[in-house]
């Protein structure tokens, strides 16, 4: 996932469509086309990721925007509209935008996000718990 220096306005769009799998494939080419010919071009757009499920019913599209505004102006643009059109003539979609909570990296990667390393998360975690946390994650009862 694409990290930024000021994520006070960075949001996330998750689209989920549901597909025949006879037609996923068709799917992630409309996707794909609309993406790479007009989307990634617009004003506040920072990066996408299409997924398609293995059993071939899904796809979804994970998009990182500057902004809710630069994501609601891209929206407006006629020139993505055919493809978008003809995706939902074989797809239904759920829509959702989001903002980053927290990024999880592997153990021994970088700090995380919100500083938090080592003590500093095990006291969190038992904040949050309301019980102790060994270090490496055993829950004390």
């Amino acid at each position: 996932m694409t990290q930024t220096q000021d994520k006070s306005r960075i949001v996330t769009l998750i689209n989920v469509f549901t597909v025949d799998p006879a037609n996923q494939h068709r799917l992630v080419d409309l996707l794909t086309c609309a993406t790479d010919r007009f989307v990634r071009r617009a004003p506040g757009f920072i990066s996408s990721t299409l997924h398609r499920s293995v059993d071939g019913t899904k796809v979804t599209m994970y998009a990182q925007w500057g902004s809710a505004e630069d994501y609601q102006a891209m929206r407006k643009d006629p020139a993505p509209l055919p493809f978008l059109e003809e995706a939902l003539t074989i797809a239904k979609f759920e829509p959702g935008l989001y903002e980053i909570v927290r990024t999880f990296l592997p153990v021994g990667g970088i700090v995380s996000e919100c500083g938090l390393g080592g003590p500093q998360m095990i006291r969190m975690c038992e904040a949050t718990l309301r019980r102790p946390v060994e270090p490496g994650g055993v829950v004390r009862k």
